[in-house]
């Protein structure tokens, strides 16, 4: 039998993970706006809007909430399913 995966850390990894890409992918669309990607935010994070401070830290709490449902989600059903 393998070990079970942490719920808990593997929601609290991929929320970090979500986030850090969030940050960096908004990074990209100020640093080079000619191929900017923030489009593609808007349809997935409810309420963003580029580029406001508020707005901002919606997509930030956004991507960490969805990383961690993701997370959590695939660390329970791993563990239900390995016994």
């Amino acid at each position: 039998m393998q070990g079970k995966i942490n719920i808990r850390a593997a929601g609290l990894a991929l929320g970090v993970l979500f986030s850090i890409t969030y940050v960096l992918c908004v990074l990209w669309d100020i640093a080079l706006p000619e191929y900017a990607m923030f489009g593609v935010w808007a349809p997935i994070l409810p309420g963003f809007t580029w580029l406001s401070m508020g707005s901002f830290i919606l997509g930030l709490v956004e991507t960490f909430v969805y990383g961690v449902y993701g997370g959590a989600t695939f660390a329970f059903l791993y563990n239900l399913l390995e016994g």
